[in-house]
């Protein structure tokens, strides 16, 4: 069944950006790609290249238009080329503002020192690198008694964008992050047998970058934890959300070992030591790491996911990421305990989740549903909300 409840955005079209930065570090090409679900690269700057690695400069990037700009997340995604690249070659640009940390913004007190220091400078020393110094400058936009608002200027140090690139990028790329409207859909599994599934196999993008994950190619200094079990091992490491620092917006992804698990819809009892194994291992890493407990995570899998090879989210409740919400997110506990009570649940299951309108797996839904008898079609409600 298709629901035709859908969530618009915010026009973008008089956005102007200007990025100050020209090379930003390169903290893992796939970590880019873990997100994305797709072959992508990433900036790099600090790290020697390797032979198939580009240091991106974003001095030449060139805006061609904003895909999105989302005020909630407070990130901006630009289409656009490098032209010191190939001028044919799309690329994808997402700045996004991090967020507070408590060790950036905690003003600790100043040790004592022998010379004649002034207090400014003890406490700017004593940290490194202070959130507020004597270059910081308020620029007032009004008071009212007690109440002011107020623009403040800090140190450029503390105030980067994280910066996201994908190069070349797809129309699937460029679909992904451009603002549009999204729909409901209520897939039936006889609908992921004859639309979703054979969809799938037309549109699946290689997993090649994350092979070079599992294997070790890639990214083998930001494993955080490894099962090598082939049958109920996985691998787990940050996700492009997170800058693997920044404990207040912990994100981490299991993947799991195995490649003949493509979603949700594939699991089945036969899987569940697999899933335990992950949820067990996946708490106690994390735990021993980050001092985070089992009630302080959220741990889910997404349906549909960005990339179909089976893994699992590791999130810290106090972080709020996209895809959390329970159009898109399924407990990782509350899958376990369905196929407790029911071994083949997810290949009976009706499951809802939202498609962008220029999405071509909706367009194969609402084709469906024209040929629908009429009394069963709904008018769109259209909601402007984010």
């Amino acid at each position: 069944m298709l629901k035709t409840t859908s969530t618009a955005s915010n026009d973008n079209a008089n956005i102007i950006t200007k990025v100050n930065e020209c090379n930003v570090a390169d903290e893992s090409p796939s970590s880019q790609r873990q997100a994305e679900g797709q072959p992508a690269a990433a900036a790099a700057a600090t790290e020697p290249s390797t032979a198939n690695e580009i240091c991106y400069d974003l001095a030449h990037f060139r805006t061609v238009r904003v895909l999105n700009n989302n005020s909630t997340h407070k990130c901006v995604a630009l289409l656009g080329h490098f032209t010191n690249l190939s001028p044919d070659q799309q690329a994808i640009v997402v700045l996004e503002k991090r967020a507070f940390t408590e060790a950036e913004i905690t003003t600790t007190t100043p040790t004592q020192r022998e010379n004649s220091e002034s207090e400014t400078e003890q406490i700017e020393h004593e940290d490194g690198r202070t959130f507020f110094t004597t270059s910081s400058r308020l620029h007032k936009e009004f008071v009212n008694d007690v109440y002011g608002n107020f623009l403040c200027t800090v140190d450029p140090e503390l105030n980067r964008l994280k910066v996201s690139i994908i190069c070349p990028a797809s129309e699937k790329h460029i679909v992904k992050h451009t603002a549009q409207a999204r729909f409901m859909i209520e897939e039936t599994i006889e609908q992921y047998n004859t639309i979703t599934l054979p969809h799938l196999e037309q549109e699946q993008l290689s997993l090649e970058w994350l092979y070079n994950v599992l294997e070790h190619r890639k990214e083998k200094e930001r494993i955080v934890y490894e099962d090598p079990c082939d049958e109920n091992g996985f691998i787990l490491l940050p996700d492009l959300k997170w800058d693997g620092k920044t404990v207040e917006q912990l994100y981490l992804l299991a993947v799991v070992r195995r490649r003949d698990i493509r979603s949700l819809r594939d699991l089945t009892a036969a899987h569940l030591p697999l899933l335990r194994n992950v949820q067990q291992q996946g708490i106690a890493a994390i735990e021993k790491r980050y001092g985070i407990g089992a009630s302080q995570l959220r741990i889910y899998l997404h349906y549909q996911p960005t990339f179909y090879h089976l893994h699992m989210h590791f999130t810290y409740l106090r972080y709020e990421p996209p895809g959390a919400g329970c159009e898109k997110a399924h407990l990782l506990s509350t899958v376990i305990n369905n196929l407790e009570l029911l071994g083949d649940y997810y290949q009976r299951a009706t499951l809802s989740y939202t498609l962008k309108e220029t999405d071509k797996l909706y367009s194969k839904f609402v084709a469906q549903e024209v040929n629908e008898p009429a009394a069963k079609r709904i008018k769109p409600n259209i909601d402007e909300s984010q």
